[in-house]
């Protein structure tokens, strides 16, 4: 692997920081810095290009980010949105640094349920 300028700047922003992400164009090694960085600190690295991964994460985003032993990386995030929502929830629980290391090939901002929204009150 080549070393990419912003190894550095992630091995910094996951010393302080709860949950990172690595977002870009298609094909740029994002899923190799971050399989390297899982081998060096010994994180679990999960891929949403697994179907099963993707199915489990889909199904239940809070019981699977529950679960997940920390730190985690989690590769192509943009396929299961709900999971922030859930991850936010984690981090607004316990505030560590350097428990997510995200990466996604899509502009998250414009994604379906990043942020949490309250559902709206019932009306009768």
């Amino acid at each position: 692997m080549f070393r990419r300028n912003v190894e550095t700047a992630v091995e910094k922003a996951l010393t302080d920081t709860p949950v990172v992400l690595i977002n870009g164009a298609r094909q740029t090694g994002k899923s190799t810095l971050v399989q390297a960085s899982a081998s060096r600190t010994q994180a679990q690295y999960l891929t949403l290009d697994d179907a099963a991964t993707l199915h489990l994460a889909s199904s239940d985003p809070t019981g699977f980010i529950r679960n997940l032993q920390r730190p985690v990386v989690i590769d192509e995030i943009q396929k299961a949105p709900d999971l922030f929502p859930a991850i936010k929830l984690t981090v607004d629980r316990h505030r560590q640094p350097g428990q997510f290391l995200l990466t996604g090939s899509s502009n998250i901002l414009t994604l379906p349920n990043v942020f949490w929204r309250p559902d709206p009150p019932v009306r009768r």
